[in-house]
This record gives structure tokens, C-alpha cells and sequence, in this order.
């Protein structure tokens, strides 16, 4: 059960209510961690706005990847649920690749550096060796493009931590457990 407090519908300011309708189209459902953040209009926004400014900064293939590969990191059952959902029915994912992204892999070999870099991000608290710095470069990404990777791991760290506090509640079904390493 979820640990922190969603307003009933009557009691969402104007302005959260309508980034909530918003949700609600885009994804066709307003996930609970979206309805849980009305609670605080200003850090709904924070949300919204960080997402969709930094959809902008990688392909969606990536980003869902990174997302993936972060939430696994972090043990947020919410979120790698809701990026499995939206992988698959927003970003035409197959299974294979968003289980490869969960441990910081893709069927892509650059998408694989990507998720792998930001799972790297995420598990060293950014003080990644320079040996992964270059492997990540030697993918093919730029210095602009590895602050952009960094950016969205770090967005996703933001919606992990916010779910593991809240112990969300699951609005879509769980994914499945996944192994741990990615397969040679």
C-alpha cells in the first residue's frame, strides 16, 4: 500500500489537474505516481517538465532503455513496471530488449553502451572509471550526448526514489523477475 497520501480528485489544485488530464492523454491512464504528486503541484510539474524536456535529448529507444536499466538499479518494482508498459506499448520494444535493458544491455550495441553508462551512473553514485567513460565514447557518443545520458539516468532516479519512498502502488501488471548479469 502506498505510503504517501493521493488527494481525492475534488482536492487537486487547477493547475495540477490539468497536467494530470495531460498524463491521462498521453498514456491513456493517469498512473498512481503521477496522481500522488498532485499533492504537491510544484514538484508534479518539476516531473512533467523534466520529462518531457529531456525526451527531447536522446531517441526513445535509448531513454526507455536507460530507464530500464536505472529503475533495475535502484529495485523500483514501480517504475520498471511503467517503463516496461510504456517500452512496449509506446516505444515498440520487443521483450528481448527491454530484459537486456534491465540489466544495462539492448539488442543495439550503442543503445547497450547507453544503459550501460547510466546503469554504471547510477551504481557508482557518478564517479564512473575512466575506462567506462571511454566506452561509452567508443559507442560513438559525444561529450553533449554523454551529459544528456546522464541527465535522463538522473531523472529516473528521481521517479525511482520518489516510488520506493511511497512504496507506490502497482496500476499496471508487474514485470517479470529478470536475470541479474547480461548474457554473453
Amino acid at each position: 500500500m502506498s505510503r504517501l497520501n493521493v488527494p481525492p480528485p475534488e482536492d487537486v489544485p487547477t493547475g495540477a489537474q490539468q497536467i494530470l488530464d495531460n498524463v491521462g492523454a498521453q498514456l491513456g491512464f493517469v498512473p498512481n505516481m503521477f496522481k500522488t504528486l498532485a499533492s504537491n503541484p510544484t514538484v508534479l510539474e518539476v516531473v512533467t517538465t523534466l520529462q518531457g524536456t529531456l525526451s527531447r535529448v536522446l531517441d526513445a529507444r535509448t531513454r526507455h532503455s536507460i530507464a530500464l536499466a536505472v529503475s533495475q538499479a535502484n529495485g523500483c518494482s514501480y517504475c520498471v513496471a511503467m517503463h516496461t508498459h510504456v517500452a512496449t506499448r509506446f516505444g515498440g520494444m520487443s521483450g528481448d530488449d527491454i530484459e537486456l535493458g534491465r540489466v544495462g544491455s539492448s539488442i543495439d550495441p550503442q543503445r547497450a553502451a547507453a544503459a550501460r553508462f547510466a546503469q554504471r551512473v547510477v551504481e557508482s553514485r557518478g564517479q564512473v572509471r575512466d575506462a567506462e567513460l571511454a566506452g561509452v565514447r567508443g559507442a560513438g557518443y559525444t561529450d553533449p550526448q554523454i551529459l544528456a545520458i546522464i541527465a535522463v539516468a538522473v531523472q529516473f532516479l528521481l521517479t525511482n526514489f520518489i516510488n520506493n519512498v511511497n512504496q507506490t502502488d502497482l496500476d499496471i501488471p508487474a514485470a517479470d523477475s529478470v536475470a541479474t548479469t547480461v548474457p554473453q
